[in-house]
Protein backbone atom coordinates (compact mmCIF):
# COMPACT_ATOMS: atom_id res chain seq x y z
CA UNK A 1 0.00 0.00 0.00
CA UNK A 2 0.78 3.71 -0.10
CA UNK A 3 -0.74 6.79 1.51
CA UNK A 4 -4.37 6.06 2.67
CA UNK A 5 -5.95 9.80 3.66
CA UNK A 6 -9.68 9.76 5.48
CA UNK A 7 -11.51 13.26 5.69
CA UNK A 8 -14.79 14.10 6.49
CA UNK A 9 -17.24 16.84 5.95
CA UNK A 10 -18.36 19.38 8.42
CA UNK A 11 -20.10 17.82 11.03
CA UNK A 12 -18.90 14.43 10.47
CA UNK A 13 -17.49 12.38 13.56
CA UNK A 14 -14.67 9.83 13.25
CA UNK A 15 -12.15 10.79 11.59
CA UNK A 16 -8.72 10.25 13.94
CA UNK A 17 -10.80 7.48 15.75
CA UNK A 18 -10.98 5.40 12.73
CA UNK A 19 -7.31 6.34 11.31
CA UNK A 20 -6.08 5.17 15.02
CA UNK A 21 -8.14 2.09 15.19
CA UNK A 22 -6.79 1.31 11.33
CA UNK A 23 -3.21 1.76 12.86
CA UNK A 24 -3.35 -0.15 15.95
CA UNK A 25 -4.94 -2.96 13.95
CA UNK A 26 -3.38 -3.45 10.33
CA UNK A 27 -0.76 -5.96 9.85
CA UNK A 28 1.67 -4.03 7.86
CA UNK A 29 4.31 -1.31 9.01
CA UNK A 30 2.11 2.04 9.41
CA UNK A 31 2.74 5.36 9.93
CA UNK A 32 0.01 7.66 11.24
CA UNK A 33 0.48 11.27 10.25
CA UNK A 34 -2.19 14.20 11.79
CA UNK A 35 -2.21 16.29 8.75
CA UNK A 36 -5.80 18.52 10.36
CA UNK A 37 -4.56 22.11 10.26
CA UNK A 38 -7.20 22.28 12.83
CA UNK A 39 -4.80 20.70 15.23
CA UNK A 40 -3.83 16.99 16.40
CA UNK A 41 -5.80 14.71 19.25
CA UNK A 42 -3.94 11.88 19.27
CA UNK A 43 -0.89 13.13 21.50
CA UNK A 44 -3.61 15.04 23.64
CA UNK A 45 -5.95 12.45 23.72
CA UNK A 46 -4.62 8.59 23.18
CA UNK A 47 -1.29 8.94 24.72
CA UNK A 48 -2.65 11.65 27.68
CA UNK A 49 0.16 14.05 26.84
CA UNK A 50 2.81 11.76 28.02
CA UNK A 51 5.67 12.55 25.99
CA UNK A 52 8.83 14.61 27.29
CA UNK A 53 9.42 17.38 25.23
CA UNK A 54 7.70 19.07 21.34
CA UNK A 55 7.89 16.21 18.88
CA UNK A 56 5.50 16.50 15.74
CA UNK A 57 4.20 17.64 12.34
CA UNK A 58 5.15 21.38 13.24
CA UNK A 59 8.53 20.68 14.81
CA UNK A 60 9.20 18.79 11.43
CA UNK A 61 7.78 22.07 9.29
CA UNK A 62 9.53 24.73 11.41
CA UNK A 63 13.05 22.32 11.17
CA UNK A 64 12.35 21.69 6.84
CA UNK A 65 11.63 26.09 6.60
CA UNK A 66 14.84 26.81 8.40
CA UNK A 67 17.14 23.98 7.08
CA UNK A 68 15.32 21.59 4.84
CA UNK A 69 16.06 18.89 6.05
CA UNK A 70 13.36 16.24 6.11
CA UNK A 71 14.73 13.44 5.29
CA UNK A 72 16.85 13.40 8.60
CA UNK A 73 14.56 14.82 10.76
CA UNK A 74 11.75 12.84 10.06
CA UNK A 75 12.40 9.45 12.08
CA UNK A 76 13.34 11.51 15.81
CA UNK A 77 9.52 13.31 15.24
CA UNK A 78 7.53 9.68 15.33
CA UNK A 79 5.96 8.60 18.26
CA UNK A 80 6.38 4.47 18.59
CA UNK A 81 2.66 3.43 19.35
CA UNK A 82 3.74 -0.44 19.88
CA UNK A 83 7.66 0.08 21.58
CA UNK A 84 9.60 -0.97 20.93
CA UNK A 85 8.71 -2.84 17.57
CA UNK A 86 8.76 0.88 15.71
CA UNK A 87 5.75 -0.79 13.34
CA UNK A 88 2.82 1.61 14.35
CA UNK A 89 3.99 4.99 14.65
CA UNK A 90 2.75 8.06 14.91
CA UNK A 91 3.73 11.80 13.64
CA UNK A 92 1.52 13.75 15.86
CA UNK A 93 -0.15 16.88 14.50
CA UNK A 94 -0.23 20.44 15.42
CA UNK A 95 -0.46 21.07 19.01
CA UNK A 96 -0.22 25.01 18.87
CA UNK A 97 -2.86 26.84 16.38
CA UNK A 98 0.66 29.22 15.27
CA UNK A 99 2.22 26.03 14.41
CA UNK A 100 -0.25 25.88 11.22
CA UNK A 101 1.11 28.97 9.49
CA UNK A 102 4.62 26.82 9.08
CA UNK A 103 2.26 23.51 8.06
CA UNK A 104 0.29 24.76 5.65
CA UNK A 105 3.24 26.08 2.84
CA UNK A 106 4.63 22.14 3.26
CA UNK A 107 1.60 20.08 1.86
CA UNK A 108 3.05 19.32 -0.88
CA UNK A 109 6.36 18.50 0.54
CA UNK A 110 4.64 15.90 2.54
CA UNK A 111 2.55 14.44 0.44
CA UNK A 112 6.11 13.79 -1.71
CA UNK A 113 7.73 12.50 1.07
CA UNK A 114 4.57 10.19 2.65
CA UNK A 115 4.55 8.53 -1.63
CA UNK A 116 8.23 7.30 -0.96
CA UNK A 117 7.66 5.47 2.46
CA UNK A 118 6.06 2.53 0.90
CA UNK A 119 9.82 2.06 -1.25
CA UNK A 120 11.61 2.76 2.15
CA UNK A 121 13.58 0.15 4.46
CA UNK A 122 11.83 -1.10 6.03
CA UNK A 123 8.49 0.48 3.94
CA UNK A 124 5.39 1.76 5.81
CA UNK A 125 2.33 2.68 4.70
CA UNK A 126 0.83 6.45 5.59
CA UNK A 127 -2.68 6.57 7.08
CA UNK A 128 -3.09 10.50 7.13
CA UNK A 129 -5.61 12.28 9.38
CA UNK A 130 -6.73 14.62 6.95
CA UNK A 131 -9.62 15.69 9.62
CA UNK A 132 -11.96 17.75 7.79
CA UNK A 133 -12.19 19.21 4.72
CA UNK A 134 -13.82 23.01 5.44
CA UNK A 135 -11.05 24.46 7.41
CA UNK A 136 -8.51 26.90 6.75
CA UNK A 137 -5.66 25.58 4.72
CA UNK A 138 -6.71 21.58 4.34
CA UNK A 139 -4.30 19.22 3.19
CA UNK A 140 -5.36 19.47 -0.79
CA UNK A 141 -1.83 18.13 -1.93
CA UNK A 142 -2.29 15.06 -0.06
CA UNK A 143 -5.46 13.94 -0.70
CA UNK A 144 -4.49 14.56 -4.82
CA UNK A 145 -1.47 12.18 -4.21
CA UNK A 146 -3.77 9.71 -1.82
CA UNK A 147 -3.63 6.18 -3.27
CA UNK A 148 -7.31 5.83 -1.90
CA UNK A 149 -9.47 8.45 0.20
CA UNK A 150 -12.05 6.92 2.47
CA UNK A 151 -14.88 10.15 3.17
CA UNK A 152 -15.82 9.05 6.50
CA UNK A 153 -19.74 9.84 7.27
CA UNK A 154 -21.97 8.73 9.80
CA UNK A 155 -24.86 6.93 8.00
CA UNK A 156 -27.73 9.47 8.67
CA UNK A 157 -29.80 11.95 6.71
CA UNK A 158 -27.92 14.98 8.24
CA UNK A 159 -25.04 13.98 7.93
CA UNK A 160 -25.17 12.90 4.61
CA UNK A 161 -26.11 16.33 3.13
CA UNK A 162 -22.75 17.60 4.09
CA UNK A 163 -21.05 14.58 2.61
CA UNK A 164 -22.78 15.05 -0.58
CA UNK A 165 -21.34 18.12 -0.75
CA UNK A 166 -17.46 17.67 0.21
CA UNK A 167 -17.55 14.95 -2.65
CA UNK A 168 -18.69 17.04 -5.22
CA UNK A 169 -16.03 19.60 -3.50
CA UNK A 170 -13.20 16.97 -4.07
CA UNK A 171 -14.53 15.43 -7.49
CA UNK A 172 -13.96 19.15 -9.04
CA UNK A 173 -11.07 19.70 -7.23
CA UNK A 174 -9.54 16.21 -8.64
CA UNK A 175 -10.89 17.00 -11.82
CA UNK A 176 -9.34 20.24 -12.62
CA UNK A 177 -5.87 19.05 -11.17
CA UNK A 178 -6.32 15.32 -13.18
CA UNK A 179 -6.12 13.12 -10.56
CA UNK A 180 -7.25 9.54 -11.45
CA UNK A 181 -10.52 8.30 -11.20
CA UNK A 182 -11.16 5.53 -8.66
CA UNK A 183 -9.51 6.80 -5.24
CA UNK A 184 -12.73 7.94 -3.32
CA UNK A 185 -14.79 5.90 -1.46
CA UNK A 186 -16.99 6.32 1.94
CA UNK A 187 -16.35 4.94 5.03
CA UNK A 188 -19.31 4.93 7.20
CA UNK A 189 -19.62 4.56 10.82
CA UNK A 190 -21.97 3.70 13.29
CA UNK A 191 -25.86 2.78 12.61
CA UNK A 192 -28.04 4.34 10.20
CA UNK A 193 -29.44 4.02 6.81
CA UNK A 194 -27.98 0.78 5.00
CA UNK A 195 -24.74 0.81 2.59
CA UNK A 196 -26.34 0.16 -0.54
CA UNK A 197 -28.56 3.11 0.04
CA UNK A 198 -25.57 5.65 1.02
CA UNK A 199 -23.62 4.03 -1.90
CA UNK A 200 -26.80 5.17 -4.45
CA UNK A 201 -27.39 8.41 -2.43
CA UNK A 202 -23.92 9.55 -2.73
CA UNK A 203 -22.98 8.15 -5.84
CA UNK A 204 -20.00 6.58 -4.04
CA UNK A 205 -18.78 3.06 -3.39
CA UNK A 206 -18.53 2.18 0.87
CA UNK A 207 -16.10 0.50 1.42
CA UNK A 208 -16.91 -0.87 5.26
CA UNK A 209 -18.73 0.58 8.09
CA UNK A 210 -17.25 0.60 11.74
CA UNK A 211 -19.93 -0.29 14.18
CA UNK A 212 -21.40 1.84 17.58
CA UNK A 213 -18.44 1.35 19.80
CA UNK A 214 -18.78 3.95 22.24
CA UNK A 215 -16.54 2.06 25.29
CA UNK A 216 -13.65 1.77 22.55
CA UNK A 217 -13.83 4.97 20.83
CA UNK A 218 -13.70 6.61 24.21
CA UNK A 219 -10.08 4.49 24.68
CA UNK A 220 -9.31 5.66 21.11
CA UNK A 221 -9.84 9.63 21.98
CA UNK A 222 -9.12 9.50 25.58
CA UNK A 223 -6.51 6.89 26.45
CA UNK A 224 -6.22 3.46 28.62
CA UNK A 225 -5.98 -0.52 27.33
CA UNK A 226 -7.00 -0.88 23.20
CA UNK A 227 -9.01 -4.70 23.24
CA UNK A 228 -8.48 -6.05 20.03
CA UNK A 229 -11.76 -8.41 20.08
CA UNK A 230 -13.93 -5.27 20.42
CA UNK A 231 -16.54 -4.36 18.04
CA UNK A 232 -14.53 -0.87 16.44
CA UNK A 233 -11.73 -2.85 16.28
CA UNK A 234 -12.18 -6.00 15.10
CA UNK A 235 -13.68 -3.93 11.64
CA UNK A 236 -10.77 -1.87 11.39
CA UNK A 237 -8.33 -5.07 11.37
CA UNK A 238 -10.81 -6.01 8.90
CA UNK A 239 -10.70 -2.63 6.54
CA UNK A 240 -6.90 -3.61 5.43
CA UNK A 241 -8.74 -6.47 3.61
CA UNK A 242 -10.84 -4.47 0.67
CA UNK A 243 -8.38 -1.76 0.88
CA UNK A 244 -5.66 -3.74 -0.20
CA UNK A 245 -7.87 -5.43 -3.20
CA UNK A 246 -8.84 -2.09 -4.10
CA UNK A 247 -5.29 -0.59 -4.25
CA UNK A 248 -4.53 -4.39 -5.68
CA UNK A 249 -7.13 -3.30 -8.63
CA UNK A 250 -6.24 0.42 -9.75
CA UNK A 251 -2.60 -0.78 -9.71
CA UNK A 252 -3.71 -3.57 -11.98
CA UNK A 253 -5.84 -1.24 -14.49
CA UNK A 254 -2.69 1.70 -14.13
CA UNK A 255 -0.17 -1.09 -15.13
CA UNK A 256 -1.66 -3.22 -18.10
CA UNK A 257 -0.82 -1.97 -21.28
CA UNK A 258 -3.48 -0.14 -23.32
CA UNK A 259 -4.67 -2.62 -26.34
CA UNK A 260 -5.66 -0.51 -29.57
CA UNK A 261 -9.73 -0.64 -30.40
CA UNK A 262 -10.30 -1.80 -26.62
CA UNK A 263 -11.89 0.54 -24.31
CA UNK A 264 -10.30 0.72 -20.63
CA UNK A 265 -12.19 -0.55 -18.11
CA UNK A 266 -14.22 1.87 -16.03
Amino acid sequence: MAIIALVSAKGSPGVTTAALACTLSWHHRTVLAECDPSGGSVLAGYLSGALPGPRGIGELAVGELRDGNLEQAFWSQLVDLDAPARERLLLPGVVDPAQAGSVIPLWQRFADFFGGLDKSRPAYDVIVDCGRLHVIGPPWPILRAADIVLIVTAARLPDLSSTQATIRTIERDFAEHRVPAGSLRLLLVGAGHGQSEVSKALRLPVIAQLPHDPRTAEVLSQGGTVRGNRPLMRAASGLEVPIRATLDRRRARVSWPAIEGVPDAV
